[in-house]
């Protein structure tokens, strides 16, 4: 059986009550009962970036990864186990699903966190004569992104082309949105109506 290598990633402070939350657990639902129709397995992994926080990088922790691990003190291993970690899930992945609210017209900084523990010269990218290039290359991600309002193709959203880039830097170019906007506002449920027939037609896509 074919199997697809799942990474769910959350980062909404409200947790499960979240519309991020809710819509990016939906969207890996439907595709694993579509996938398994398709005789395609779903192996899922979930790092909650709440639940499991990640506190802000720090230069002993960045320290840590640029000393040979035979060299490390304890402390150091400890830090460097951090991003090694994360690196190992991603690298494992043929599928990433990230739940995106928006705070304040950016992405949250346990999102922030994680990006900076990924994104490692050496290993997720590299530096060449022609710029960086990414080294995860092959895989796809999946943003699901839950705004209070309405900023879809307007200056005022930040995270599409942030994620699109920090994405690409590291080599995931296959990049889709599903955007659920307008959730503070009166017409939220039409909204999220809208918001579940992308969420069964990128599934449908995938499939």
């Amino acid at each position: 059986m074919k199997i697809n290598n799942v990474l769910q990633i959350n980062s909404s402070i409200n947790n499960e009550s979240g519309n991020s939350y809710i819509l990016s657990k939906e969207f890996t639902t439907k595709l694993t009962s579509a996938q398994l129709k398709k005789g395609i397995k779903t192996n899922l992994v979930e790092r909650d970036l709440v639940k499991d926080e990640l506190p802000h990088l720090t230069q002993a922790e960045m320290a840590a990864w640029m000393t040979p691990e035979t060299e490390r003190t304890d402390e150091q291993s400890q830090l460097a186990n951090i991003s090694d970690t994360l690196v190992a899930e991603l690298q494992n992945m043929d599928t990433l699903v990230i739940g995106m609210p928006m705070y304040n017209f950016g992405i949250p900084s346990t999102f922030k966190a994680w990006i900076d523990r990924v994104a490692r010269a050496g290993i997720t990218f590299k530096y060449t004569e022609q710029g960086p290039v990414g080294l995860l290359e092959g895989k796809k991600a999946i943003i699901v992104a839950a705004r209070g309002g309405m900023y879809q193709g307007t200056p005022k959203d930040t995270q599409t082309h942030y994620l699109k880039d920090v994405m690409a830097f590291i080599g995931i170019t296959d990049v889709q949105f599903i955007y659920a906007e307008g959730l503070n506002m009166p017409a939220k449920e039409e909204q999220l109506a809208l918001t579940r027939d992308a969420i069964d037609n990128i599934v449908e896509s995938l499939v």
